[in-house]
């Protein structure tokens, strides 16, 4: 089972650069196990204890997987998997103060 899985900037070190990679698996949880086989250290930044990281999101075919069944969602060959890490900040000023007006 093919599942094309792109890859955020800061998680290509672990891809050698490549922004999307394919991997296999019948739920999220087994697709990273897979990519981590081939792409060491890639799933304990995704995953912690079990579960999705709090500040990483994941999307399947542009659902985020939060809303259906997690790291146990359920996957089918030709699936796409998209991982992001979540942007958070601003910058401190109210928002008639930002960009010195």
């Amino acid at each position: 089972m093919a599942i094309e899985v792109r890859i955020p900037t800061i998680l290509r070190t672990y891809t050698d650069g490549a922004k999307a990679v394919e991997g296999s698996g019948s739920t999220l949880d087994e697709l990273l196990a897979d990519l981590d086989t081939r792409h060491t250290g890639i799933r304990e930044r995704i995953v912690d204890a079990g579960e999705l990281r709090r500040f990483v999101n994941v999307y399947l075919n542009d659902e985020d997987v939060r809303f259906l069944d997690g790291i146990t969602t359920k996957l089918t060959d030709g699936d796409s998997v998209t991982i992001l890490p979540a942007v958070a900040g601003g910058s401190g000023l109210p928002a008639d103060r930002v960009g010195g007006r």
